[in-house]
């Protein structure tokens, strides 16, 4: 194995599953369907969100962006896993690198911030109804969407800054398939402790106090189900909130695990198979987590598919 350096800008091989060729075709049918499912699924929501009138309200202009969220990360990276499952060349250049990194940050820290907005939006459907047409204001949602997207991608250019400031040496082989922050960082030449400080900060603000502040709407929004005496209305607000605090249980405890291990106790092998997980499972599960009881959804897809059948 060669080293390299920062400074001659070589590029990395990404070594993936490579190491267990005996799964890398149950690999390959796995994921390419679970891709096309993440697609499908996310696009449909996309595409009935725009279609039907009856979606055009602040939940449904929120699930759209997490669903172009995971349309786009997910493409960040599985493109690039199918091609070294299948093929022999399993390189990438270090500014394909860079991207890679930089992208599938500055999405999942954009997915940090959503969640907080999307906890605000069932904060005020529960506890302040009578208010929240004025309170979710089609101005306000798309301001806090816009702060969404421009913080998270302000987070990644701090943290990809960082790593790209320090050098880097060694074996240029990445134990995963694809750049990401812990591995990228096993490969740092010099005493990583300062900028895995300031890093931490970062993660800390992008991902703590978003899930802190969901929590304490959470708190907020069960005292106001306990105090609903008709047992329908608990079911629906269980029922529109209960999607929600799935989807922050699986990303919040996926990125907590990866992002705030020690980096001297972070196993290259298991991090590498948990990462399907959130790159994979966790967007081909959220259409299903937020469609999969809702009437709204189905009787939009049922309305689209009787006026498809009709005009054939």
């Amino acid at each position: 194995m060669g080293s390299f350096n920062t400074s001659s800008r070589e590029g990395f091989i990404l070594v993936g599953f490579s190491d267990w060729p005996q799964l890398e075709l149950a690999l390959f049918i796995f994921i390419s369907i679970f891709y096309s499912l993440t697609l499908f699924g996310n696009t449909t929501i996309i595409a009935l969100s725009c279609l039907d009138h009856r979606l055009h309200t602040p939940m449904y202009f929120l699930l759209c962006h997490l669903s172009f969220l995971d349309l786009c990360y997910t493409t960040s990276t599985v493109p690039q896993l199918l091609i070294n499952l299948h093929g022999s060349d399993q390189t990438i250049t270090y500014g394909g690198c860079m991207a890679q990194l930089f992208i599938s940050l500055a999405l999942g820290s954009v997915e940090s911030v959503l969640l907080v907005v999307m906890a605000f939006d069932r904060y005020a459907a529960v506890c302040r109804p009578l208010y929240y047409t004025a309170i979710m204001h089609p101005r306000l949602c798309q301001t806090l969407a816009v702060i969404s997207w421009v913080g998270g991608f302000m987070n990644s250019a701090v943290q990809a800054g960082l790593l790209m400031a320090m050098p880097l040496c060694g074996p240029h082989y990445l134990n995963h398939f694809f750049c990401e922050m812990p591995v990228l960082l096993k490969l740092a030449c010099e005493d990583t402790q300062g900028t895995e400080v300031k890093m931490f900060v970062a993660r800390v603000i992008i991902m703590v106090f978003p899930a802190a502040l969901i929590l304490g709407s959470y708190v907020h929004i069960a005292k106001a189900v306990l105090r609903i005496k008709s047992t329908a209305g608990c079911r629906k607000a269980f029922g529109t909130c209960g999607s929600h605090l799935l989807v922050v249980f699986l990303f919040y405890g996926s990125a907590i695990y990866t992002y705030f291990q020690p980096m001297h106790s972070y196993s290259l092998s298991e991090g590498k198979f948990f990462a399907l997980f959130y790159t994979i499972i966790i967007p081909m599960l959220n259409p299903l987590i937020y469609t999969l009881r809702n009437k709204d959804v189905k009787g939009a897809l049922t309305k689209v598919l009787c006026k498809g059948r009709d005009s054939g």
